[in-house]
């Protein structure tokens, strides 16, 4: 089995901190240099607000080149740094450290082409998901991933993260609607990976980059697909008496089938909240409540319709609402995007699990969820991608109770162990970053993991490029300097909880 190398990582003191402002405001303006403690405040945590560090400062590039320059700077000067977009992460990935530079990309916010001839848009990372589709609505035209955060989060981050959204059940997740990336490497070099066509010969490094999470690179330009609007769309809103008829409807929709745009599941608790939240005219008084939105040409909708009427009946469906204008069915998905922080009520705070599973486990993972809720005694709301097995349990708790939070993680772990258990992932959008790092020997044995740091290394020899995020702690051995996985035990050594 190859070791891997410790590397000797330099960390700032004080003084060194004056002279890293110094040499990096002969690349940037000082005006896009906070080191101040209340200047830097904000970029201590993302949404995952759990955890809080401020950085050593922070610097908000203008021009590929200066994000270039910083980069090599850093690599030379072995100085660790975390590259940040919308900062609307849930997983901790953008999270700082106390000795490291934190990449703002914020002001690379512009859309910089958008070519309908080749239906494609070309933006900078921190144009917001939603301004893709503002874009080109006007056109008829649409960008299909769509996080609830879409308002909000940040294209780069999208990229970087994977994520997915409502509609990915039929129109996929970020990698299926990307063509091309710009990104530059922790040693300044500047590569395009993709472009407008479908697909590029040699190896799929827009592959490799999508998903990676920050640790091979930083994205400084993106190209996506744009899609026709569909002629015809229609949303099916379906109450059920339990969970487990909600998962065997979604199941043999499935297996007819019959692949709709978009397919949700929410439970009780979260469905009343939400419909208090937003009016959307949810069935409350159900168990689960399931959204089925299908598109296409008028003849094929009707149709369609009409077989998940059937199929929902037969799965003893207790109401059922079909969409009969734009605005009724926008309404019905207003309620699912606005289910997180419709849980404002429910308690101080949440903390939103994101685990993937098979379908046909739908039903058995969410006994296991109210099982694990009465151990813990903490309350759970749930909404699931259903359609493609992606759950989000919402575990209510207060932040300001040491013991609550504590159990909350732990009750979190209990959750994504499980999804591995019965075949699942331990992240289907929200990417890994420290909130799932100790459990990735769940999912990977120590040889899956070293092979997946051969990789970070040969693109950032030194690890200096947001270290300390998707793998495990890596341990120092005593003899010969190597270092061996740590079986997921450790807490985040840098990153104090609030």
């Amino acid at each position: 089995m190859t070791s891997l190398q410790m590397p000797k990582v330099h960390n700032p003191t004080i003084e060194s901190k004056e002279k890293i402002i110094a040499d990096i405001s002969k690349i940037l303006n000082k005006a896009n240099i906070l080191a101040d403690d209340v200047e830097i405040r904000p970029y201590e945590t993302d949404a995952l607000t759990a955890y809080r560090q401020k950085p050593l400062l922070v610097v908000l590039p203008e021009t590929v080149d200066q994000v270039s320059k910083v980069l090599k700077y850093c690599n030379e000067n072995k100085i660790k740094i975390v590259p940040r977009g919308a900062g609307t992460g849930l997983s901790g990935g953008s999270l700082p450290l106390a000795d490291c530079i934190l990449l703002s990309m914020g002001k690379f916010n512009k859309i910089l082409e958008v070519d309908y001839d080749n239906r494609c848009v070309v933006a900078q990372p921190c144009v917001t998901n939603l301004s893709i589709t503002h874009a080109v609505q006007d056109k008829n035209f649409y960008y299909a991933p769509d996080p609830s955060s879409q308002i909000a989060c940040s294209i780069g981050g999208n990229v970087a993260e994977n994520s997915g959204g409502v509609h990915s059940l039929k129109y996929g997740a970020t990698t299926n609607n990307l063509l091309g990336i710009q990104v530059v490497l922790m040693d300044g070099t500047i590569a395009k990976f993709g472009g407008k066509t479908l697909d590029a010969e040699g190896y799929d490094f827009l592959g490799l980059m999508t998903g990676s999470e920050g640790l091979l690179g930083v994205i400084t330009e993106v190209t996506v697909k744009i899609l026709k609007t569909p002629e015809n769309i229609k949303a099916a809103l379906v109450g059920f008496p339990s969970v487990e008829d909600a998962g065997n409807c979604v199941s043999q929709i499935i297996a007819q089938g019959i692949i709709p745009a978009g397919m949700e599941i929410m439970d009780k608790a979260l469905t009343k909240a939400t419909n208090d939240f937003v009016k959307a005219g949810y069935p409350v008084e159900a168990e689960a409540m399931m959204i089925v939105e299908l598109d296409g040409t008028q003849s094929e909708v009707s149709e369609l319709i009409k077989k998940v009427e059937t199929i929902s009946k037969k799965n003893k469906c207790s109401s059922i609402k079909i969409s009969n204008s734009k605005e009724e069915r926008l309404k019905f998905w207003a309620g699912r995007k606005a289910a997180f922080p419709a849980c404002g009520v429910l308690a101080p705070d949440y903390m939103c699990m994101d685990g993937s599973i098979p379908r046909g486990k739908l039903a058995e993972v969410l006994k296991e969820i109210n099982r694990l809720s009465k151990k813990y005694d903490l309350p759970v709301a749930n909404a699931f991608h259903a359609g493609d097995g992606n759950l989000h349990p919402l575990i209510m708790f207060d932040a300001n109770d040491k013991e609550s939070l504590e159990k909350t993680e732990k009750f979190g772990a209990d959750i994504l162990k499980y999804c591995v258990k019965v075949g699942g992932a331990l992240t289907g959008e929200h990417g890994v970053g420290i909130e799932k790092r100790e459990l990735m020997c769940e999912a990977f044995n120590d040889t899956d993991i070293r092979q997946q740091l051969n990789i970070k290394i040969a693109l950032d020899p030194s690890s200096l490029l947001n270290p300390g995020k998707v793998y495990p702690i890596l341990r120092k051995c005593a003899e010969e300097g190597r270092v061996h996985v740590h079986g997921g035990k450790t807490k985040f050594p840098d990153i104090p909880r609030f």
